[in-house]
């Protein structure tokens, strides 16, 4: 009897908790609700059979109670019985199914005028591609990777000279449009899962998978990895910022092409060492482990690192120096940091690629004064301001920015000024106010916010070397 009044107490809890249970669906923020209302089909017939399997056993239990004084009847089938258990079992089964496949059908089918970018997974980091103006991605292999184009384009292929590039965690997609992501991983299996959009799908290394929704409400959301990838597993987050079609293009017209990286790094080599190692850094999958603004993480963060006086596991301490930093990248076991596994494996780099690696983990810093140049360089790009500015000392329609800053420069009216950030600015808000000796008042003024003018006058600034 006491069994009796516990099953049906569990049923009763049970389906109290499922209505008042703090558990329950983020709210939906793409067009997927079907997903919903598939889930909560099963949930209902699901929850039936329990309640009805665990009912049962309890009217069993009292019914059929020891009695001394009745028998056991014995009846070895009841063909009636087995087929409404049949019937209904098979009645509950395509009753979860079929939605699912309709559901299945529209997810598999993209719409024709959906966006498309791709998301590539690597131990333990996310990285997105854009398709350029041309709007065709270039062809990519995984052999072409390495610490210059980690993204593993073909140099070859005209149709990814274009490509936008976004080396960071954070991707940024257009409200009420539909969004084709496609899918490539690095290395091991990954998934990409987004819980407000209800879609998810595995990356499978060799293959090329997607999923596609249209988002539906403002706002940044978690991109997680639902695949166990290796013991950065829990680390392997990125967000994706949902905002209006004309926030969107402006993100997305500050974010280098495939070709301004290459150009990067072929006009200023030694500026563009610490870039050079980042690229690395995330061609290698460093960042999934090693943070760099001091945040946790499976290993060491790079922030403030060099100089440092680490206590290893043996508890002995060195001091983090450029020795150390290369001994850690090839032989990462040798000096293990108290509180860290040892869970790294060795990397083979070249000479320079060692040093560009072991330049980006000692920049500290300077790392933000990198970011806001290269954001710098997106926007004067974005803008045309490079096809009246050149870079590298070469005569144009205006002055070169080649070592422009701190220079005197004669103006039109016969007085002289020195160039700084007062300058600058106001070169770029009133281009016309002071006209340079020798150059035509053709440019028109630019409105731009204190952010992304400290960043043009960076970029500016650093005059590409």
């Amino acid at each position: 009897m006491a069994l009796a009044v516990v099953l049906v107490l569990l049923v009763i809890g049970s389906i109290v908790f499922h209505f008042l249970s703090p558990w329950w669906f983020t709210p939906i923020a793409s067009n997927w609700d079907t997903i919903d209302d598939t889930v909560m089909i099963t949930f209902w017939i699901t929850g039936f059979v329990f309640a009805a399997i665990n009912l049962f056993v309890a009217y069993a239990v009292v019914r059929y109670r020891y009695n001394k004084n009745n028998r056991a009847e014995y009846q070895p089938e009841n063909k009636k019985l087995e087929t409404w258990l049949t019937g209904l079992t098979t009645l509950g089964v395509v009753a979860m199914l079929t939605p699912g496949l309709f559901v299945w059908a529209n997810f598999i089918n993209v719409p024709e005028d959906a966006d498309v970018f791709e998301a590539i997974g690597q131990q333990w980091q996310w990285t997105y591609r854009f398709p350029g103006k041309d709007g065709k991605m270039g062809a990519s292999n995984a052999k072409l990777i390495n610490g210059s184009n980690p993204f593993g384009l073909n140099l070859d292929d005209p149709n990814g000279q274009d490509d936008i590039l976004v080396q960071s965690s954070e991707v940024h997609i257009p409200l009420g449009s539909p969004v084709k992501v496609l899918l490539r991983s690095k290395d091991v299996l990954h998934n990409f899962a987004v819980p407000q959009f209800r879609v998810k799908m595995d990356l499978v290394p060799g293959l090329v998978s997607y999923l596609w929704f249209t988002p539906t409400r403002e706002g940044r959301f978690e991109i997680m990895c639902e695949e166990l990838c290796g013991i950065g597993h829990h680390a392997m987050r990125g967000h994706v910022v949902v905002e209006k079609q004309q926030d969107f293009q402006k993100w997305l017209a500050e974010q280098p092409t495939f070709a301004q990286t290459l150009a990067q790094q072929t006009l200023n080599p030694e500026g563009g060492l610490i870039a050079q190692g980042r690229a690395i850094a995330q061609s290698q999958g460093c960042l999934g482990c090693h943070s760099l603004d001091g945040s946790p993480s499976a290993g060491p963060t790079w922030k403030d690192l060099y100089g440092k006086s680490e206590k290893l596991a043996d508890g002995m301490t060195i001091l983090v120096d450029e020795e150390y930093l290369i001994e850690s990248v090839a032989d990462p076991n040798a000096k293990i940091v108290q509180g860290y596994a040892p869970i790294m494996m060795p990397y083979q780099l070249s000479d320079d690629e060692m040093k560009a690696l072991v330049a980006f983990m000692i920049s500290g810093d300077e790392q933000a004064e990198v970011n806001l140049i290269e954001k710098g360089q997106s926007i004067a790009q974005a803008n045309g301001c490079l096809g009246c500015h050149s870079i590298d000392g070469s005569p144009s329609a205006g002055p070169t920015w080649k070592g422009l800053f701190g220079k005197t420069e004669k103006l039109q009216d016969g007085s002289s000024i020195v160039v700084d950030e007062d300058y600058l600015i106001e070169s770029i808000v009133d281009p016309n106010a002071k006209i340079v000796e020798g150059y035509a008042p053709i440019m028109a003024p630019y409105k731009f916010d204190k952010e992304e003018l400290e960043a043009l006058v960076a970029f500016t600034k650093d005059g590409m070397g």
